[in-house]
């Protein structure tokens, strides 16, 4: 009958040669070691991995801000030049008014001459209002469009009727029954203008 005694001696003996085999506990620690750097590495890897997203973050709302910082200013710049606008429309209409006046009075005066003075004087008075407003229409830049005596050009000229004439050139406008006006480069009313044609053979 076997010895319980000598069952335990066996474990022992199993367990003492397993603990003092060379190289066991060698592995086991660098296992462990493995495995702690793994989890440091994965700790690592994540702790990165949250701060690039936090920066890209920060990143978003800079620029989302940026954006909206710019938007406000055009906005503003838009307004600012819109009323700068409408400012200097408003100036040049107020200037053009306030240099008509003298020639509205002179009209005015005009009219309160009475009725069988002297058609002389009141033929001046009627020119140097004439006058008054062709220099007022000068200073801004207007001026009259040349048309009798001038080939038709569309560009300036509206023909309003044709005429058969031996004496002017086809194409040449013989009469102006209305004048047109050009400020600066642009038209602002085209001259209407009788054209002469030649007669049918």
């Amino acid at each position: 009958m076997n010895d319980p005694r000598d069952r335990d001696e066996t474990f022992g003996s199993a367990e003492a040669a397993v603990t003092d085999a060379p190289g066991v506990e060698a592995d086991l620690s660098t296992e462990a070691a493995s495995a702690a750097q793994v989890d440091l590495s994965a700790e690592a890897a994540s702790a990165a991995k949250a701060d690039a997203i936090a920066e890209l973050r920060r990143e978003k709302d800079a620029l989302q801000d940026r954006l909206l910082r710019t938007a406000a200013e055009f906005d503003n710049y838009r307004k600012r030049i819109d009323r700068e606008r409408r400012d200097q429309a408003d100036a040049a209409v107020a200037d053009a008014i306030a240099e008509l006046l003298p020639i509205i009075e002179n009209l005015e005066r005009a009219l309160e001459v009475p009725p069988g003075s002297d058609t002389e004087v009141y033929r001046k008075g009627v020119e140097l209002i004439h006058l008054q407003m062709a220099e007022l229409l000068r200073k801004r830049g207007v001026k009259p469009i040349r048309a009798v005596g001038a080939d038709f050009d569309p560009r300036f000229h509206q023909a309003v009727m044709h005429e058969v004439s031996s004496e002017h050139r086809e194409g040449e406008v013989m009469d102006e029954l209305s004048r047109g006006y050009m400020l600066g480069e642009r038209l602002l009313r085209p001259a209407m203008v009788k054209v002469a044609k030649k007669a049918k053979a």
